[in-house]
């Protein structure tokens, strides 16, 4: 791990790729592997956390209790979903300010009408552009130093066309957006075009089976993107893996076929950090 803050890591060369999850866990678990940042996302807390789907059932008391337990457990810097911001301009600067004395590196907002729904569904509501600039405005007046960066995510490709979407991302950049977001973005040509356009740093989302076709961070790099998202993946490898393992079990009622696919107790154990705490523990008591 290379303990850069997000500055540093956009300052510096290359993409970045950022693994997405809702849950301490997930995240913890995305520093060991060595990711450089995480995203907390919005998706993958509704359901790993709560059981619920993204349409706006969860709102700012359980996000900032996540990020809270997320950040007791991890170091990187956090990029976190933040929806449409919880309210109006008071709220998103509550949640801002909320979110940067947690430590996060990073707020993102979005242009959907509340209550949202995931980007890459269907049937999105997008707010008028002047009013999605306002949460922008307001998000960078709530922070308290600029190396907290604000992220503007338009979900207008799908619902208003491609046009629009440039034009609302111009826009959040007027008001003072550090990052630019397109979600459900639909072909290589149309990324070049966002990323050619306007003036970035940008980032784009890799969600399996959505809008946007899957590529490769190298081929992300070559077009121009400064940072990839990966936000449910680990969420929804452990939806198929557990449901597979549950029907299983309720089957036979004998895990031991599935040994080969679990960490042992040990490896859990050693993810969780306990080793790490026996030994803090041993030194204070022969102190």
């Amino acid at each position: 791990m290379s303990g850069k803050t997000l500055p540093q890591l956009l300052a510096g060369d290359g993409i970045i790729v950022v693994p997405g999850g809702g849950t301490a866990l997930e995240l913890r678990l995305a520093e060991i592997a060595g990711f450089e940042a995480g995203y907390v996302s919005g998706y993958a807390t509704a359901a790993a956390v709560y059981g619920v789907p993204d349409v706006g059932l969860i709102a700012f008391n359980e996000v900032e209790a996540n990020v809270r337990a997320i950040r007791s457990v991890t170091s990187i810097p956090l990029i976190v979903d933040c929806d449409t911001g919880y309210g109006d301009v008071a709220n998103v600067m509550r949640t801002v300010r909320g979110l940067e004395a947690l430590g996060a590196g990073a707020a993102q907002f979005e242009d959907q009408t509340w209550p949202k729904k995931c980007g890459h569904m269907e049937g999105k509501i997008i707010e008028p552009v002047e009013r999605a600039a306002e949460r922008i405005r307001a998000a960078v007046a709530g922070r308290s130093s600029p190396d907290f960066k604000i992220i503007a995510r338009t979900d207008a490709r799908a619902p208003l066309g491609m046009e629009e979407a440039m034009h609302r991302l111009k826009v959040y950049k007027e008001a003072g957006a550090d990052i630019l977001f397109m979600d459900a973005i639909e072909s290589p040509e149309e990324m070049k075009r966002q990323v050619g356009e306007l003036p970035g740093p940008h980032m784009v989302n890799m969600s399996e089976t959505g809008k946007t076709p899957l590529m490769s961070a190298d081929e992300l790099e070559a077009l121009g993107y400064k940072i990839v998202i990966f936000p449910s993946s680990m969420t929804r490898i452990m939806v198929r893996q557990l449901s597979q393992f549950m029907g299983m079990l309720r089957e036979t009622g004998d895990s031991r076929s599935w040994l080969d696919r679990m960490a042992s107790l040990d490896e859990t154990n050693a993810a969780l950090g306990l080793p790490e705490l026996d030994n803090v523990s041993a030194k204070i008591r022969a102190a």
